[in-house]
């Protein structure tokens, strides 16, 4: 207590002598001769050292570059040793683990309960992220991962990074970095004419343009921001009595049951109200009767239908909802038809898959995740508008109308970004997909894209000619399947494949009643070697399982564990 109130009296002591602190002089000097301090002197010699640090040590002594970390010198040489380590971690991947081995909790036993007050070797910390952190990663692009979508990297892309980072910019005007947002324009109408998307998502059209983000969820939930100003406005415009909260307590969007989570997520964050339409057995997609009928019974009510989101590769099955149909019914209705095609977008760059987009002219938005299946690394969301007015109503702001702001696009034919997404602040994600478009060229991503497929095509096939499964669905680089019994004992297969360790995919149900199902990702790391050792895998736990006789009580058991496993994927599934 003494000693913290010398310091205090010490620290009055020194601002009273800058004239900084009203008050008696004599009322301080006699404080600080109680405290055993005679001068300004001896209080500043009690005041604690402000480059001391808690240990006793003088930062002065502190041996690091306060500009970037590390001196030049230590980053030219660890900075070669860590392209040595990324690209040997991913020659060698396949012979890691593909899943961790480790309980929930395992690292903070192994890292100290507070950050380091010196500063270490940058060798001891990678020392420590092999022996700590690499224990306990998931390895997305391990040959045996067959989970989830894929998220592909690449070297080009891993430098267009490295680059992004070193630059340092944020991106959200012009001015804060020219190149980054004028690359932005230029890769996004790129990809619009290298994926025949119809021309008023270029940045030269009349109203369109397109902007790059982070996630899916993001850029859905910023559409959904957009249709929502835009269905107030209509109503306001027709219903001049009525308010803007009248007008916004009548919204209701649409999706499916097969649609991905983001769109129920997103709903909530903006307060509306959504109906999830429930598909009839054996059906992934919605059709336009469907549709129709949900329309017409919530405009009977007075709600006012605004958005639907189309699915272009379901999340389950990799199913696509009939665009072709559902789109006149949206633009008669002034319905903000948005597209997700998160995985499945990136098909397009090959003509054989063009098909399946039938119908995309009438999309209000279109959005795919180069982070997926273009070996663009995480994140990198492409969002494409026919009108990014709208865009700018939704994400308004008191200083510039919607208008202004379009005005002033297509004028220069230079976008703000910061008014086209939800945070200010941006990173320059344009540069690696530059990167990957200029080293890989067009005819790279499309023989990337159709190994995928045939991997898969593969795997379809020793599945199929097996008597102890069937295939449900095989669409693009998914497969679904189960072996022919009940959905207990595919649960219990999943979770003695989950148990093994070797490979790694999902689980999934769906239709009414649902049927439970295994989910089997082929991606351009695996070759038929991995697929053949993959379905080998999966034959020898069938035939381990067949050889247990399960009784009621285990198989009620196991049915608990996989509504278990089902709940936590829907919860983790989200990956944008």
């Amino acid at each position: 207590m003494y000693s913290k109130m010398k310091k205090e009296a010490a620290a009055a002591a020194v601002v009273s002598q800058n004239g900084s602190l009203n008050g008696s002089q004599n009322g301080l000097s006699h404080s600080m001769a109680a405290l055993g301090l005679d001068s300004a002197e001896s209080a500043k010699a009690a005041l604690p050292d402000p480059t001391a640090d808690e240990n006793g040590g003088e930062e002065n002594d502190v041996k690091v570059d306060i500009k970037r970390g590390m001196d030049t010198a230590t980053f030219r040489r660890v900075g070669k040793q860590m392209v040595d380590y990324v690209a040997d971690y991913l020659e060698n991947i396949g012979d890691r683990p593909v899943l961790p081995n480790v309980q929930p909790g395992y690292l903070r036993d192994l890292l100290p309960g507070a950050a380091p007050e010196r500063p270490e070797d940058f060798e001891k910390v990678m020392e420590d992220v092999e022996s700590k952190i690499m224990p306990g990663i998931t390895h997305w692009n391990h040959p045996n991962f067959h989970a989830y979508y894929p998220s592909l990297n690449s070297y080009p892309s891993i430098l267009g990074d490295l680059l992004s980072s070193a630059i340092g910019c944020v991106g959200f005007s012009w001015i804060a970095s020219p190149a980054a947002t004028e690359l932005e324009v230029i890769v996004c109408d790129w990809m619009v004419k290298a994926m025949d998307l119809p021309s008023h998502f270029l940045s030269t059209s009349e109203t369109g343009g397109a902007v790059i983000h982070g996630t899916a969820t993001e850029s859905t939930l910023t559409c959904m921001l957009a249709a929502r100003e835009r269905a107030i406005k209509d109503w306001l415009k027709e219903h001049p009595e009525s308010g803007y909260f009248d007008a916004f307590s009548r919204l209701v969007c649409y999706s499916t049951d097969q649609t991905h989570s983001m769109i129920v997520r997103n709903a909530s964050f903006i307060g509306i109200e959504i109906r999830r339409l429930h598909l009839p057995e054996g059906r992934t997609s919605l059709n336009r009767k469907e549709f129709v009928q949900a329309v017409e019974e919530d405009k009977a009510k007075g709600r006012i239908p605004f958005f639907v989101c189309g699915s272009f590769g379901t999340t389950s099955s990799c199913d696509f909802d009939p665009v072709e149909e559902i789109g006149p019914v949206c633009m008669s209705e002034r319905i903000w038809l948005h597209i997700d095609a998160a995985y499945a977008g990136a098909f397009l760059f090959c003509p054989e898959y063009r098909p399946l987009m039938r119908g995309i002219e009438y999309a209000d938005s279109f959005n795919f995740n180069p982070h997926k299946m273009m070996h663009v690394n995480f994140d990198c969301s492409a969002l494409f508008l026919r009108c990014v007015e709208d865009l700018f109503d939704g994400l308004k702001e008191d200083l510039l109308s919607g208008l202004k702001l379009m005005k002033i696009f297509k004028e220069q034919g230079i976008p703000d970004y910061r008014h086209w997404e939800i945070p200010l602040g941006r990173r320059f994600r344009a540069l690696k997909i530059w990167f990957v478009l200029r080293s890989m060229g067009l005819q790279g991503l499309r023989k990337s894209l159709r190994h995928h497929v045939q991997m898969a095509d593969h795997f379809a096939e020793r599945m199929g000619a097996d008597p102890e499964f069937e295939v449900l669905t095989k669409s693009l680089g998914l497969v679904t399947f189960r072996v022919k019994d009940t959905d207990a004992v595919n649960a219990l297969l999943y979770n003695l494949i989950c148990d093994d360790g070797r490979i790694h995919l999902n689980a999934a149900e769906t239709g009414n009643p649902p049927t439970y199902y295994l989910r089997f990702v082929c991606t351009s790391h695996a070759e038929q070697k991995d697929v053949d050792f993959a379905f080998d895998v999966i034959k020898s736990l069938t035939a381990r399982l067949r050889s247990r006789r399960l009784s009621l009580s285990e198989v009620q058991a196991e049915r608990e564990k996989m509504l278990n496993n089902l709940a936590q994927q829907r919860r983790i599934t989200s990956t944008g």
